[in-house]
């Protein structure tokens, strides 16, 4: 088949298109560098069955005419993080919903037959239930987290009104190789990959007894994957998670080191935990790697966050002063 991967030379989309060129797909990724990496795909820059677009997704008419004849779409293009979203919200409702629309629209009119939308577990803020379902209330906490929820709307909205072929896949915490490396501070894994590279203690948040469902990229790839291959789950929502939720006590305990302990931040939750029955029961599909295993390949592979910004204290306080501002009373300190 013919496929476009939206951010396929981002962390989840380069995996995403790896899977597709191993099962003898085209693939052809669009992304506009924003956060993407040229060199995480490197390694197909001799696949003839490769080609890469650089390209924003919300210049429609640019990226129009590359959606005639696509049997799928994965659409995993999106601007990601907390504080640069709560500074600057309408550069995310651009990428994220905007950027939606447009390729939801290039789909429409090159007849595109099957897409999957890659949505977040962010939308559930502070949930009551845990594992949470696809049915529990939506507690969006800052930008990132509405503009990838409007992004889903309008699939499902898309998906009634014209009658397209649409799934929306909630994630919950991805991790693996080549998850980003630079610009803010944010994901837990490069920031203590990064730290452990330089001997630095790790920035632990709170008491480190909070636990997110750390699901590895190449399970949520696989999921991806199995749900474009039905035709009769248009307009579903799945939680994609791996069915269980860990401390990031734990993450440290795996990884090793010392430890230094920062403020907890509002507008987290204290635990991230996926209920992950309807996918399973739905797709038959169930994570394959265990969070040990997961940990031990990132530390595998510990050298590409060699260039990785370095976070201590300070570091942090200064670049997360806005969330705490904006989501949180009193005064972010270090201390």
């Amino acid at each position: 088949m013919k496929c476009i991967v939206t951010g396929g030379l981002g962390f989840i989309g380069s995996h995403m298109t790896d899977r597709l060129l191993a099962e003898g797909h085209e693939v052809i990724v669009i992304d506009n560098l924003s956060s993407g990496n040229i060199q995480n795909l490197a390694h197909q820059r001799n696949n003839p069955a490769l080609r890469v677009e650089i390209a924003d997704i919300a210049e429609t008419e640019k990226i129009r005419p590359l959606f005639e004849g696509i049997d799928q779409v994965y659409h995993l293009a999106a601007l990601a993080d907390i504080v640069p979203s709560i500074e600057n919200p309408q550069k995310y409702h651009h990428s994220n919903v905007n950027g939606t629309i447009s390729v939801l629209e290039c789909c429409r009119s090159g007849g595109v037959k099957r897409v999957i939308y890659a949505a977040s577990s962010s939308c559930y803020g502070i949930p009551d239930n845990y594992p949470t379902s696809e049915q529990d209330e939506i507690r969006c906490q800052y930008p990132y987290a509405v503009t990838k929820y409007l992004g889903e709307q309008y699939c499902m909205y898309w998906a009634q009104i014209y009658k397209m072929n649409i799934t929306s896949m909630r994630f919950f915490n991805v991790y693996g190789p080549r998850s980003r490396t630079s610009g803010t501070y944010g994901a837990v894994f490069g920031v203590f990959l990064a730290q452990k590279l330089n001997n630095k203690p790790y920035t632990v948040v709170g008491d480190g007894t909070q636990t997110r469902d750390f699901t590895f990229v190449t399970d949520v790839v696989d999921a991806c994957f199995t749900a474009a291959q039905r035709e009769d789950i248009a307009g579903r929502i799945f939680n994609v998670g791996s069915g269980n939720t860990y401390a990031v006590n734990r993450l440290v305990e795996l990884l090793g080191g010392p430890i230094t302990y920062i403020p907890k931040r509002p507008g987290e939750p204290d635990c991230t935990f996926a209920d992950t029955r309807a996918i399973s029961e739905t797709l038959g599909w169930k994570p394959k790697v265990s969070f040990e295993a997961g940990v031990k390949t990132m530390l595998e592979h510990i050298d590409y966050w060699r260039e990785a910004p370095l976070w201590e204290p300070d570091s942090i306080a200064e670049a997360t002063k806005d969330w705490f501002k904006y989501l949180g009373e009193g005064e972010n300190s270090a201390g």
